[in-house]
This record gives C-alpha cells, structure tokens and sequence, in this order.
C-alpha cells in the first residue's frame, strides 16, 4: 500500500490523483486529520484513515499495512521538526518500506529560515535507518500566481528577489514526481532528487509575463527587505510569516531558489509546466 500524510492538502490531493492514474484506489491511503475533508476520494475507492501529526499514536495505527510512505512536509512552521519525527517513528514501526520527503532545494546547505527544518527531517530520516528518497522540491509556481489579484489591482508584483532568478514548477509537477517515486523500482531508494522548473525568470520577468498576458501595465518594485516584509504585514500577513517570506526573497535574490538540472522534468517524463501556463490558469 501507498500512504500519503496531509492528503487534503492541495499537495496531497494532487499526488493522489497522479497515484489514481496507475494504482488500484484500494492500494492507496489517504491520511487525513478529518477523514470528512476526503469523502470523495473514499467515494473513489481510496483508503482514508484519520491520523494526526500531534497524537503519535493515530500514526502508529494509520501505518500499519503500508509499503511506501509520502511524507509531505508540515504547514505548521516551527512545528514541523516533532510532527514529522511522529510520522518516522510510526513508519519505521510498521516496517514501511520506503519514506519519500518534500523538503527544500539544497536543504543541507540552504540559508533560508525555511530550510531549518526542511534539514532537521532529512536527518532524522536518514538516521531512522529507513529506505528513503529526498524530494527537494523548489517553489510552486501557485506562491506567484495565487497573489496576481493584488498585482492587477495595484500593477505591481513586490518583492526583495532583485534579479535573482528562480525556477518554480506547478503543485501539479512536484505531484507527478513524487507518484513517479511511490510507484517507481528500488532505483530511487537512497536519492536525493533536486527538483525545479525547466525555465527560470527574474520577477521583473514575470511581472512582464502577468502584463502580457492580462493586458494590464504591470511592474515588479524591488524592496528592501525590512520594507517587503512591512508592506506583506500591511496587506495582512501575519508578522512571523511575512518575515519568512521577506527571507525566501533574500534567497531568491542569492540563487537558492534556481536550480537547471531539469531532474524534475526527467523524473516525470515531460517539461514541467511554463509559468505563463500557470499565469494564464489564475487568469
């Protein structure tokens, strides 16, 4: 059997329905806070069990029986390091098979806040003595496109990126690989898989792009990073967030958000998606 922990999120979902193309539904298993969040995909056919990052022991049950496990990271930042040492220790318990992680791109070296955590899980899998495949995704495309109503209504794209290139690849991409991973042979045991867009663009670039594209005149504003975070606080990003935020541009702008090895594109057998694709979908 194949698991999927956060499988309500859009993440989670979109591995499912990758796994849904190839695998019995029966075999794969939704795992879920509230198993109501999932009806459909029981509807499907798919194996929901109710398992709670914060309650060791609804891993420890919701495990059993299952062979791959994706463990996709926490969205509760600074949390991430225990709730994810709950999902380790359940799957080495069970005997599971394998362990894919989404983590960060070069997390073991990566300065960003983010990354902290990303390579406190990494090691924790390693040393679990569990089989394991690393998938250190870049950024989503969707943390660009999820924001251009604000864009068009003030025709601005902000940020701290300067002319740091990025190389983002849609929710729907990093899902492909890691159904690749699940449903792949023994040759991704033990790898470490840095996984980004085929094409990399600057915000000025996408700024561009958006304008394009929407026919309406937009510019992307380059800040410095006390005065992004400011303006993120502003439009009602909570403080510790938009200082996270403010830090991933920082990152950006320093090139650990690029990465051209096009791993992800040959793991999943096609070209990741154009970021115009994703623009014109927001549209």
């Amino acid at each position: 059997m194949i698991a999927v922990t956060g499988a309500s999120g859009q993440l989670g979902r979109l591995v499912i329905e990758s796994l849904l193309a190839t695998q019995d539904a029966a075999s794969i298993v939704a795992l879920v806070r509230d198993p109501a969040k999932v009806s459909d995909l029981a509807e499907k056919g798919v194996t929901v069990r109710a398992a709670d990052y914060d309650k060791p022991e609804s891993y420890a049950e919701a495990l059993k029986g299952v062979d791959k496990l994706l463990l996709i990271s926490g969205s509760a930042v600074g949390l991430r390091v225990p709730q994810h040492t709950t999902v380790i220790e359940a799957a080495k318990a069970n005997g599971v098979k394998l362990i894919a992680y989404t983590s960060i791109l070069q997390a073991d070296v990566n300065p960003m806040l983010l990354s902290g955590e990303h390579k406190a899980t990494e090691e924790l899998i390693k040393a679990s003595g569990l089989s394991y495949t690393l998938l250190r995704n870049g950024w989503y495309s969707e943390n660009y496109t999820g924001n251009l109503a604000p864009a068009l209504e003030h025709g601005a794209v902000i940020g701290h990126a300067g002319e740091g290139k990025v190389a983002p690849a849609s929710r729907a991409d990093y899902a492909a690989a890691a159904a690749a991973v699940l449903t792949g042979g023994d040759e991704h045991a033990g790898k470490v898989y840095e996984l980004a867009g085929d094409d990399a663009f600057t915000l000025s670039d996408y700024a561009a792009s958006v304008s394009e594209l929407s026919g309406k005149q937009v510019a992307y504003v380059d800040m410095s990073e006390d005065d992004y975070v400011a303006a993120l606080v502003g439009a009602g990003v909570p403080e510790p967030f938009a200082k996270v935020l403010g830090n991933s541009d920082e990152g950006a702008r320093n090139g650990w958000l690029f990465n051209d090895s096009k791993t992800l594109s040959k793991l999943i057998g096609r070209p990741t998606t154009p970021i115009t694709d994703s623009i014109k979908a927001a549209l």
